[in-house]
């Protein structure tokens, strides 16, 4: 099987390492197309690639193809892909906001996966939602599930939607972790903490309540009660954040996200 990333960006690069090692490519090399000279001189040191400059040169024979680059140099590119294709290809979308139906429009395919991924893919932590056109097959949709979890756990869902709404959890969610690692490295240091130190604090204690979080059946709200006795001091930050309304507001970036991913649909 042939498999092309168009796009060697963050995200298309890192579906590509994961995917290289797929028994799906059947001992071939995957395939990358980049605009960027730069990026195809590193990327042809890489021995389970081949790098090409051209589309004709690798699209016309492609039997997947994963789109990975922003959203709004698509025009340009279905424009060049548009006489290359056929209509056996399965075109997946890596791109936020863009819906199957205008993929299918602009491209002139049929099968079109469209997906939202998220940055911990990077280190083989990434979850990836995805939904399909009525042309792909189950055995295809197999196919390229076991090509997404090369890079962590995929979710199928029903509807775009619900590709929508993950981009305000999971394709979104890591900001607003690193936005409350940001604030708790903020009050370390003002607390007289170095840098190192305040770095381990922050980090460890994130990764030490989430395994706990991912070993038990507890809900985040049973933990918080474990850890936050009357008049203590994590009660009095669980209060804090309460009167000052964070639970509403972190609901409220969600939606705000989800909103932006139907509003670029359009």
């Amino acid at each position: 099987m042939k498999i092309l990333v168009i796009g060697a960006g963050n995200m298309g690069l890192t579906y590509s390492e994961g995917m290289a090692t797929s028994p799906l490519l059947s001992n071939h090399n995957l395939r990358i197309f980049d605009t960027d000279p730069k990026k195809r001189l590193a990327l042809d040191e890489i021995s389970h690639f081949d790098v090409f400059a051209n589309l004709e040169d690798c699209l016309p024979n492609a039997d997947l193809v994963f789109i990975a680059v922003k959203p709004y140099h698509s025009d340009d590119l279905f424009e060049k892909m548009k006489p290359m294709i056929n209509q056996s290809q399965i075109f997946i979308s890596l791109m936020a906001g863009v819906t199957i139906k205008s993929i299918q429009d602009r491209l002139g395919a049929k099968k079109v996966v469209r997906t939202m991924p998220n940055l911990p893919a990077q280190v083989g932590k990434g979850v990836t939602s995805y939904t399909e056109s009525e042309e792909v097959s189950r055995i295809e949709l197999l196919m390229i599930r076991n090509l997404l979890d090369t890079t962590g756990e995929s979710i199928h869902v029903d509807t775009e939607k619900f590709v929508d709404a993950s981009t305000g959890i999971s394709g979104s969610g890591p900001a607003y972790v690193f936005y409350f690692m940001q604030s708790m490295l903020e009050a370390a240091l003002k607390m007289g903490f170095s840098d190192y130190d305040s770095k381990v604090l922050v980090s460890s204690t994130f990764e030490g309540a989430v395994e706990l979080f991912n070993q038990s059946d507890l809900t985040p709200e049973s933990w918080m009660d474990r850890v936050a006795s009357k008049g203590g001091t994590t009660r009095a930050a669980l209060d804090s954040m309460d009167d000052n309304n964070v639970k509403e507001l972190i609901k409220e970036a969600a939606y705000a996200a989800f909103d932006r991913a139907v509003e670029l649909g359009k």
